[in-house]
């Protein structure tokens, strides 16, 4: 066999051994499927870009609006608060019923966060009863929260670029019958501990179910270092409020964002005549 035969024939064996990378959509090759996948989401690359008009998403459809601004107020705190003794980076956001408008608060100071230069920002959709963020966002179809609790799914499959700025979530995944009974399993804590360890200079913000009809936030509660408390104005009563803040006395509640607070008396030109949220002064 010549020198030309020989070489032509190692040339096909290689492409035997070895079959051409498929491009995914995002420029990066994948080889073999699962490394390429991992890949591309540990670089933050989004295969679909996340895009939002909702007007209450303030932070990403009106960064200099005055509620904007009131957002990076509280993310201000926040930054200082979760640096103090170490770096407290799981934090929990709820409230004490439903309809108290924690999803939007979450989306807002997740966006608001992932705008910084020193941290990156995963946003994970723990509430399984009733998941919203998709009426928010566009979001893909992707294995979720629930997945990874099942053991159904990896987390680098879960999370999600979103391509607004270091921002990256994991959508709540299929329904399961009984999240109760899950959240309170050692499946859950393990996945917590998993992602507060793998992801240490990341903030992991949990947008769970309202305390007082569920009890998926109680046990979350444990898990995470802290907790932000969403009010409506007008809504819970005090009593309801205070009875949420005794259940979550076993996790430290950074502070309160008192939502569709209306001022009076300001500048109208600036928006604050409008109904938003606003950083509450406990926090």
């Amino acid at each position: 066999m010549s020198r030309i035969e020989q070489a032509m024939e190692k040339a096909s064996q290689l492409r035997r051994d070895y079959p051409p990378a498929v491009t995914d959509g995002t420029g990066y090759a994948q080889q073999g499927g699962d490394s390429g996948r991992h890949n591309r989401l540990e670089r933050h690359e989004p295969a679909v870009p996340v895009s939002s008009d909702n007007p209450l998403l303030v932070n990403l459809t009106q960064p200099f609006s005055a509620a904007a601004e009131e957002f990076r107020k509280v993310k201000a705190m926040l930054l200082s608060k979760t640096k103090e003794n170490g770096f407290h980076n799981t934090i929990m956001v709820t409230s004490a019923l439903p309809g108290e408008g924690k999803t939007m608060a979450c989306l807002n100071l997740a966006v608001s966060l992932a705008e910084e230069f020193d941290h990156t920002v995963l946003l994970v959709e723990a509430d399984l009863r009733r998941p919203t963020m998709h009426t928010f966002l566009t979001l893909e179809e992707k294995p979720g929260f629930s997945d990874c609790l099942l053991g159904e799914a990896d987390l680098a499959e879960a999370i999600m670029p979103t391509g607004i700025g270091k921002l990256s979530i994991i959508r709540a995944g299929h329904s399961v019958p009984n999240p109760s009974e899950l959240f309170s399993s050692q499946q859950t804590k393990n996945l917590v501990a998993e992602m507060k360890n793998r992801y240490p200079d990341r903030y992991i913000i949990f947008d769970t179910p309202p305390i007082l009809p569920f009890s998926e936030a109680r046990s979350l509660g444990k898990l995470v270092d802290t907790t932000v408390f969403v009010v409506m104005e007008r809504h819970a009563s005090l009593q309801e409020i205070q009875e949420s803040l005794d259940v979550l006395k076993g996790c430290p509640v950074l502070g309160m964002i008192y939502n569709n607070a209306e001022q009076v008396g300001h500048d109208k030109r600036y928006g604050y005549s409008q109904r938003y949220m606003q950083e509450h002064q406990a926090l």
